[in-house]
């Protein structure tokens, strides 16, 4: 059976090119996590195909709760631990704006251990992905546009951390983390990361290898290091690094990060068969 699917533009929602899917299933596999929280997926559909047919099954938790953005792309989890209590905020609305806040979702979860009768939570989890700062070509007033997104974003931000200070305790162990599309210093994140008391767990993060060689014009620079997860190509000028895939943890685990590292890709175009995204994976180990 071959299924068609468009989104809220009547556009054909086309799949990712096999070879695409197949490097990210092997960048996945490389970095072998436990839980995985995972950006722009389609549908529930789509993450169980992926897992089964791509992963070989070993995720048996499969998270995704359809959000608001109307190209269908959605925020997912895949864990090989058990996960209770998922809850999506997809309803939240800041009180400076009647739409709703979260383009996509907020979805939480709860990070179980594997021990039946005396199951406890190891984690709770607030995974997102925040407003683009993307501007259509033909924009009318492109600066307009760059303002409202980052409006949206910091409201989304404030709306994180009213909802987390909601949804937890003082001495809870917490994480937020997804794709922030600013960077973490940012005044758009700040309301998220201060009201919270977050702690950037890649503070310390190391690449898994060097990136690409490059020129000098498409290289990150030393004052970048290792910290950045995407790479955006500028017309006539250098190319920018940054690191809008984030983890932050709340002080509870402020301590218990053990490592962090990004899975640099081996060639700097998404297109190339090692690739398949344009963002490189970051992940934490936690002593929980």
């Amino acid at each position: 059976m071959v299924r068609f699917q468009k989104d809220s533009f009547g556009r054909l929602v086309r799949p990712k090119d096999p070879a695409a899917q197949q490097a990210l299933a092997d960048r996945i596999a490389a970095i072998n996590v436990d839980v995985l929280a995972i950006q722009e997926v389609e549908n529930i559909d789509a993450l169980r195909r992926f897992n089964r047919d791509l992963l070989g099954g070993r995720y048996p938790f499969e998270v995704l709760i359809e959000g608001n953005d109307p190209r269908l792309i959605d925020v997912a989890v895949l864990s090989r631990l058990p996960v209770a209590n998922v809850t999506s905020h997809r309803f939240e609305v800041h009180p400076d704006a009647a739409e709703l806040v979260f383009g996509r979702d907020l979805v939480e979860l709860d990070v179980m251990t594997n021990s039946g009768a005396g199951r406890r939570r190891l984690v709770k989890l607030f995974v997102t992905h925040l407003k683009s700062k993307f501007v259509p070509h033909d924009a009318e007033d492109p600066d307009a546009v760059q303002v409202a997104n980052t409006e949206r974003r910091t409201r989304q931000a404030e709306t994180i951390a009213r909802v987390v200070d909601h949804r937890t305790r003082s001495n809870e162990r917490f994480v937020v983390l997804g794709d922030m599309n600013d960077a973490p210093d940012s005044a758009a994140l700040a309301p998220m990361i201060a009201d919270l008391d977050l702690v950037d767990a890649l503070a310390d993060v190391v690449e898994s290898r060097p990136p690409p060689t490059a020129s000098e014009d498409n290289s990150p620079p030393l004052s970048v290091g290792p910290r950045w997860t995407y790479r955006l190509s500028v017309p006539n000028g250098p190319d920018q690094f940054d690191l809008i895939d984030q983890i932050w943890v709340s002080q509870a685990l402020a301590d218990r990060v053990e490592h962090a590292e990004i899975d640099r890709r081996l060639a700097w175009t998404a297109a190339a068969r090692s690739v398949g995204s344009d963002h490189d994976p970051v992940w934490i180990r936690l002593d929980v």
